[in-house]
């Protein structure tokens, strides 16, 4: 099998579109017409490929011409190119020695390119890989993937990379491993399938032979029909003579002797027409075993015509220059590696000279150093001693001034619950007395009274009682609620009445101020939805916090006030407004709660704003305030509720402090 498929690797190898002869007389025109630069070369490169196909030696014509300009105007890289270039068209002559030359004279001249470098050595890796593809799979793998790599990294895809692809397909079948040969295959058509050379029919040669001898006769035949019919549209004779020889020994494998010889006779017609030599010694050698048993003037024929040409192509002389020219390659390769390694071994020695030199160097300075760093570290030592001191005595202070924060709103607390609670003591002091005054009557006039009168004093002691009972469990509430709210928070959320807490703590904050202050007077508004319900809050925490807001803003409001004239045209009515609102769903599912404190005082300084939230700043009086109560309420809404605290101001106009949290 590996001698019937070598023909392929030639048609696919050496071979790219031929197109109708005004396309070369075309190429002609732009050749004479193009300046003289990279359009040149690139217009007889094309001519170069087009006659390769045809007259061969018309091909290495015009790849000579390729060199000649480029070495004349230090054009390397059109160089490398022409070079490979005729290196393609001295293949097709059957020259595979000169071949081989040409493509490893390319790879030396790709190396030191200024530009394309990486482009065209995956070109030359891949014409060397292509030459060695039947002669020595191992090596062919070798350069055809590096060929790959070197393409991948340069980031210039060729259009005809795909033959890459069919070439490993090719060589995957020579070695009869078939699974990996169509997975190659496949690869190639995906890339064929985006390439913009569609004249190419090396993709339908390679198909077909891959299904012929993969067990697939009818798609092998199909690829081959194609490859035919698309050769004969383009004039391409190479191909339709490559064709005519793959069908030919298709039917002889099928035991179609008639249909076998007329297409190898028309292959072996075109290969002495055009002097494809490598088709005119298989074509014949077919024929020569299909008449070897019928005819003997014919087999004498063919027989010698085989012989003829295979003298001429794969002569001793020339298979030994052909591995003489591998093996100098080869040769040429290993003394560079082996020089590689003596720079290698002798920049390392260097390095580790070097490298010692330098540790001693170090090492000297380190020595001299050494003495200085311990005594910087003592000094440092000491310097920390004194930090840590410092340290403790800070984070002492910083405890110190919660502390004194949070006895700050519990002092607020306290004189709201002294107020809140004095209502209902002061009706169970009132409804106590009334009883007792009941009593004495009762006792007093026990004989001279009737018995509905007696009965009338007994029911107004009772409702008495049941008044006395009802305020004593108010003032009971008061001082639980407030006792549940000042308490140290435990750090578990429960479902808490949002509007319930904010009306509770407005009152505390108001009634708070007012026993500070019997002249403050506010007016307070309310604006609670009520499809709020409860909402999962640390209720303590949140409880602080709107006492903090609220606080600011009757001390806002108070000294805008007190700041304001006794006589103006408009008199300044403090006020304080608390609203809630759910924002998102309706139906309580998701979205958020919002609560804002606003105030019409005398606004928060825009040249301050930014660091109202920062820990010890303050815009009170020294002593009326420790900084710590917006930098508290801002932690605890978005660190431990993941909420949002903001604020809008106006100076002169008043502030907004809203709350935003997870419904």
């Amino acid at each position: 099998m590996k001698k019937r498929l070598f023909f392929l690797l030639y048609i696919f190898l050496y071979q790219q579109s031929i197109a109708q002869q005004h396309y070369a007389d075309s190429l002609k025109q732009v050749s004479v017409a193009a300046k003289e630069d990279s359009s040149k070369v690139t217009a007889l490169g094309l001519l170069s490929f087009y006659y390769s196909g045809l007259y061969p030696d018309s091909g290495v014509y015009y790849a000579d011409r390729i060199i000649d300009f480029s070495k004349k105007n230090n054009y390397k890289y059109g160089e490398a190119l022409g070079i490979i270039y005729k290196a393609y068209s001295i293949l097709k002559q059957g020259d595979f020695t000169s071949g081989l030359k040409m493509a490893f004279k390319s790879l030396d001249l790709s190396k030191n390119l200024d530009e394309h470098r990486l482009y065209m050595l995956a070109r030359s890796n891949r014409l060397i890989g292509e030459t060695y593809a039947v002669s020595d799979p191992e090596k062919a793998f070798s350069y055809l993937y590096r060929s790959i790599d070197l393409e991948k990294q340069s980031g210039e895809y060729d259009d005809d990379s795909y033959r890459v692809y069919f070439t490993l397909a090719f060589t995957m079948l020579v070695q009869e491993k078939k699974d990996s040969a169509l997975i190659f295959l496949k690869k190639g058509w995906d890339l064929f399938s985006t390439s913009k050379n569609k004249r190419n029919i090396d993709p339908y040669i390679v198909s077909g032979n891959v299904y012929r001898f993969s067990g697939d006769p009818k798609k092998a035949e199909a690829y081959f029909r194609q490859g035919i019919e698309l050769g004969k549209k383009y004039n391409s004779i190479f191909y339709v003579a490559a064709i005519n020889n793959d069908l030919g020994d298709f039917f002889a494998d099928k035991g179609l002797r008639d249909s076998a010889i007329q297409y190898l006779h028309q292959c072996l017609f075109l290969s002495q027409q055009y002097h494809y030599k490598i088709f005119e010694m298989f074509s014949s050698n077919s024929l020569y075993s299909l008449y070897d048993s019928v005819s003997t003037d014919s087999t004498l024929k063919y027989m010698r015509i085989y012989v003829a040409v295979k003298d001429e192509i794969f002569s001793q002389e020339k298979m030994k220059q052909f591995e003489t020219a591998s093996f100098e390659e080869e040769k040429t390769e290993t003394e560079l590696a082996n020089t590689k390694a003596r720079y290698e071994s002798r920049l390392r020695m260097y390095i580790v000279i070097g490298a010692a030199i330098v540790f001693l160097i170090v090492a000297f300075i380190l020595f001299r150093n050494n003495r200085s760093k311990q005594k910087a570290n003592i000094l440092l030592a000491q310097q920390k001693e004194k930090l840590e001191v410092t340290l403790a005595d800070l984070k002492s202070t910083q405890k110190q001034l919660i502390q004194s924060e949070k006895m700050a709103s519990l002092g607020e607390l306290t004189a709201g619950i002294a107020h809140e609670i004095q209502n209902p003591l002061n009706f169970v002091n009132n409804f106590s007395e009334v009883n007792n005054e009941l009593i004495e009557e009762l006792k007093s006039q026990k004989g001279k009274l009737k018995s509905e009168e007696q009965d009338e004093l007994l029911n107004d002691i009772f409702q008495n009682n049941e008044k006395i009972n009802h305020h004593g469990k108010r003032a009971d509430a008061i001082v639980k609620g407030m006792l549940q709210h000042s308490r140290s928070s435990n750090g578990i959320k429960e479902p808490t009445d949002i509007n319930a807490l904010c009306d509770e703590y407005l009152r505390l904050s108001y009634h708070g101020l007012r026993a500070k202050d019997k002249s403050f007077n506010a007016t307070i508004k309310t604006d609670f939805d009520p499809s709020i319900g409860n909402i999962k809050i640390i209720p303590q925490d949140i409880g602080r916090v709107i006492l903090n807001l609220l606080t600011n803003a009757f001390y806002a409001v108070n000294e805008k006030k007190n700041a304001s004239p006794g006589l103006a045209a408009q008199p300044y009515e403090p006020t304080v407004t608390v609203t809630t609102r759910r924002l998102g769903s309706p139906s309580g599912a998701g979205g958020k709660i919002e609560i804002k404190v606003s105030d019409n005082g005398n606004g928060i300084p825009q040249k301050v704003l930014d660091k109202i939230f920062q820990p010890f700043f303050t815009t009170k009086p020294t002593g009326q305030g420790t900084g710590l109560g917006l930098s508290l309420s801002y932690d605890i809404i978005t660190k431990g509720h993941g909420g949002e605290l903001k604020v809008e101001t106006k100076e002169n106009e008043g502030a907004t402090f809203t709350i935003l949290l997870t419904a």
